[in-house]
């Protein structure tokens, strides 16, 4: 059996001006929700990460040899359905973007395991699940089209109304449901927060560009 291994380099495109930008939720129930409509659900992929946790522990229990080589190649099989899957999302979003001439509005990750409060189960899909590479993925997709991608704070995207920007953390009636307290517009939790990542980017985006002014004489 033979093997190639074959390398090459891929230019980057030009990056385009966006006409606006695309957000993008991370979640659990949804592992991507964006503030187009698209929806990545997780209820399959948990469904399966559940499966494989409960086999693991099987395994861990007989504690022989071959459980062991057993259970590294469950672990590595797991760890490419979930790169699969990432790869499958990163792809479906920047398509969508390239093909509007939009920007990415992604989150900024960093302590999203320890701001984040959770029930037991749901715990172990976000220490499970690689939000972090589902991130890069999305980011040298989107370098290699063109598409801008910029990074925001995700403070209170969860509890602010997309309509009238009221933050309210009963906004958040459910795992799914935002009703807000001040305007009553309802909408689904996750979407609600896309729009608010989208509307962070333009402002992130609109802060980092340069100047066109003319110089000062």
């Amino acid at each position: 059996m033979f093997y190639l291994l074959a390398t090459c380099d891929v230019p980057e495109a030009e990056p385009y001006e966006p006409g606006h930008f695309i957000g993008v939720d991370l979640g659990i129930a949804n592992i991507a929700t964006t503030s187009t409509g698209h929806k990545s659900a997780g209820r399959g992929l948990n469904r399966h990460r559940k499966r494989q946790l409960d086999l693991r522990r099987k395994l861990q229990a007989k504690g022989t040899k071959s459980a062991k080589r057993l259970l590294k190649q469950r672990n590595r099989r797991e760890q490419r359905h979930a790169k699969n899957q990432n790869h499958i999302i990163a792809k479906t979003i920047v398509t969508e973007a390239e093909r509007t001439s939009a920007g990415i509005s992604l989150e900024e990750l960093r302590g999203i395991r320890q701001r984040v409060r959770l029930r037991k189960p749901q715990r172990v899909a976000l220490h499970s699940w690689a939000f972090a590479q589902l991130a890069d993925f999305i980011v040298y997709k989107a370098r290699r089209a063109g598409v801008p991608v910029v990074f925001v704070d995700p403070a209170h995207t969860s509890q602010q109304c997309c309509a009238c920007g009221h933050i309210d953390k009963k906004n958040r009636a459910s795992q799914a449901l935002f009703t807000c307290r001040n305007c009553g517009v309802d909408a689904h939790a996750d979407r609600n927060a896309s729009h608010n990542i989208a509307r962070k980017g333009v402002a992130v985006w609109t802060a980092g560009r340069e100047s066109r002014a003319p110089a000062t004489p």
